[in-house]
């Protein structure tokens, strides 16, 4: 069994034994009904220069535990003044150190868009991230590779008022990307079924030929240096989400501000 193959059997009973507890009141809910949205897709285009969506995860497959207990608070705050233009919270507990609450904590520290990022596989995983305020959700196209599974669930986020980020990792998943409307494409330089192996940095230039123009496209996974930023903005990548190399740094506001290029006073908050 593969790690998505694993989590994804893990991420559906967890979740439905939750919805089960909860009730069907969940199954309409919407963004109506929570915080006010914050224009994650409109901040991705409207942008100058290329987007940092600053990751918060406690640990993972590939990088181990990092030294954030107790500081989410402090660490999305940091990502904020250093420029990020969003954040990503992993809400994955088994693998990531995740929950919800995380989300909900996050929303509450910062003025910035949030992507909640999970393996979603249940809609009761839509519900929660409306709940916990976020704005958008990633769906990942090598976990929903049913017939019009990817769909479903895209046309579900979208009718609860989510922006949606589909991940893709090559031509196939692209294509079923564009089949169900995206806008926003997310291009996974990591292999989830190989998760601690080496990212391939070209993944993202060689699928981003194949994306048609006037999408918005999100680089994942192994970037970590501005002029790797650099070149990403000049092939017409929108954005690049950041987790690791940020993570492990001291001083994360200085670390966010050096890949951002923020020229804001540090110490003006």
């Amino acid at each position: 069994m593969t790690f998505l193959d694993r989590i994804k059997d893990q991420r559906w009973r967890e979740m439905d034994l939750e919805a089960i507890r909860t009730g069907d009141s969940w199954r309409t809910t919407s963004l109506a009904d929570g915080p006010d949205g914050r224009p994650f897709s409109e901040m991705l285009s409207a942008t100058d220069g290329i987007s940092v969506i600053a990751e918060y995860k406690r640990k993972s497959p590939s990088h181990g535990t990092f030294d954030v207990d107790g500081q989410l608070e402090q660490i999305v705050g940091a990502y904020e003044r250093g420029g990020a233009a969003a954040l990503s919270i992993l809400t994955e507990g088994t693998e990531f150190g995740g929950s919800y609450d995380d989300l909900e904590t996050a929303r509450r520290a910062s003025s910035l868009p949030i992507l909640c990022k999970d393996f979603i596989v249940h809609p009761f995983q839509l519900h929660l991230a409306v709940a916990g305020g976020a704005d958008a959700v990633l769906l990942i196209a090598a976990i929903l590779d049913l017939p019009d599974q990817l769909a479903g669930f895209y046309l579900d986020a979208r009718e609860r008022g989510l922006d949606v980020v589909v991940e893709v990792r090559d031509e196939r998943q692209l294509e079923s990307a564009l089949e169900v409307g995206a806008d926003v494409i997310g291009i996974n330089n990591r292999d989830l079924n190989e998760p601690q192996e080496d990212v391939d940095l070209e993944r993202t230039r060689q699928l981003m030929s194949e994306v048609p123009a006037g999408k918005t496209v999100v680089a994942e996974s192994g970037f970590s240096k501005p002029e790797e930023l650099e070149e990403l903005e000049r092939a017409g990548v929108d954005g690049v989400l950041v987790g690791a190399s940020l993570l492990g740094e001291p001083d994360r506001e200085l670390a966010t501000r050096l890949l951002t290029g923020s020229t804001r006073d540090p110490v003006d908050r």
